[in-house]
């Protein structure tokens, strides 16, 4: 399935998207990181969901807009430089976002994120707003032996 530039647009500037219920992080593949997984729910009714990823031992915390049979359409990663295709480097701190030709493999460094990478719910509010989607619930720290990251 392919998706175009119009659509793409129209996701990210849709209002109605919508996470509905707590989040919890949970122990992954890698047992020092944690993560979560969560649909997106809109009005338009557009195949979504999001993953957030955060390892406070290698430093970085990211956050996934999945379209299904697509792939990641729109990441917010922290801790770890990019580079992109035209091969200028990002900062550790960009957004990914979607261009047909070269899917999410295109960065920016964003104004608009000014928490840490380890303050993971402050970066999630920023997240949230910036991409227009509404979070019906708490997102709970992660847990991380045996300590909750503030």
């Amino acid at each position: 399935m392919a998706l175009s530039r119009l659509e793409y647009d129209a996701i990210i500037a849709d209002e109605t998207k919508r996470i509905q219920g707590d989040i919890f992080w949970s122990s992954g593949q890698n047992p020092l990181a944690m993560m979560f997984r969560h649909d997106v729910n809109s009005d338009e009714g557009f195949p979504l969901f999001l993953q957030g990823w955060y390892n406070p031992y290698s430093g970085k915390l990211s956050y996934a807009i999945i379209f299904r049979g697509v792939g990641r359409i729109y990441g917010l990663d922290l801790g770890a430089e990019h580079i992109n295709p035209d091969g200028r480097v990002v900062g550790e701190t960009h957004k990914n976002y979607w261009t047909p030709e070269n899917r999410d493999t295109w960065a920016y460094v964003p104004e608009d994120i000014t928490s840490p990478w380890d303050r993971p719910v402050e970066v999630w509010e920023q997240f949230c707003v910036e991409v227009n989607l509404e979070h019906r619930g708490v997102m709970h720290p992660p847990h991380v032996q045996g300590e909750f990251i503030l």
